[in-house]
């Protein structure tokens, strides 16, 4: 696949390159450029950044930073099978636990949650760091959901996290997992509370929090595109598909 003229390969992250020295000079660079792409299309086009991570598989399987970026990869385009293999691969490599929450959620993919709750109970997520643990938490309260368990998925959430007043990288997801939970279990209101919660922390937009709150606020939003062209269709005299209800604004995350 062919790589951008503005894609180095030193763009990726030290510990990486580091890892690549082990391998001859030109190889590195071929590795470190489609890890580039992996990292920059992940999000946005997920199916590309698979396709990336493929070919740095195949250049250098035995280096462990390739294998958690193909992991990544995997797990981003929902190939939950091909994502543990290679998570587990990287943790044999490292022998570090920080992949250890995104493998339960794997197993959770696979419609194995009772796997994924084995593994919340198990030793290494005493290991994990404090963002790690709350992962963690997060995994295991959707494998109670999975299994039909609401009130256990609730009770799985409520920590000193999520009663904390502090905003960490967390926090929003935190907070929204629990709003979803409540929801699901009938208890609108204090759903509502928490995902106005989840709006207040939700600096960077990492959930529809606000979009789930003005949903139970009965705000409707409208397509004021879609309403022009209606307009125009409809025989709109002065051409301008003007729509005086207006749209209400979205603070979408």
């Amino acid at each position: 696949m062919p790589i951008p003229e503005d894609v180095t390969g030193e763009e990726i992250d030290k510990d990486v390159r580091q890892e690549l020295q082990s391998l001859p000079k030109t190889l590195a660079e071929d590795v470190a450029k489609n890890l580039v792409m992996v990292a920059r299309l992940i999000d946005e086009d997920p199916e590309r950044a698979y396709a990336y991570s493929r070919i740095a598989l195949r250049l250098a399987s035995r280096v462990a930073a390739v294998r958690e970026a193909a992991g990544f990869a995997a797990y981003a385009t929902q190939k939950y099978g091909e994502a543990l293999a290679e998570f587990r691969a990287a943790r044999r490599m490292t022998g570090t636990v920080e992949l250890w929450p995104l493998m339960a959620d794997c197993e959770r993919g696979l419609g194995r949650p009772e796997k994924a709750l084995d593994m919340a109970g198990a030793p290494e997520v005493q290991k994990l760091d404090k963002a790690g643990q709350v992962e963690m938490r997060l995994v295991a309260a959707g494998a109670r959901r999975d299994m039909g368990q609401l009130d256990a998925a609730i009770v799985t959430l409520q920590s000193p996290e999520l009663a904390s007043n502090s905003v960490q990288p967390w926090t929003a997801r935190l907070r929204y997992a629990y709003a979803d939970a409540l929801l699901a279990a009938g208890r609108e209101g204090e759903a509502r509370e928490w995902f106005a919660k989840a709006v207040e922390a939700d600096r960077d937009g990492s959930t529809d929090a606000s979009d789930r709150l003005a949903e139970l606020d009965g705000v409707e939003f409208t397509d004021a595109f879609a309403e022009d062209e209606d307009e125009d269709e409809d025989g709109d005299q002065d051409g301008t598909g003007r729509d005086e209800r207006g749209a209400q604004d979205d603070d979408k995350d």
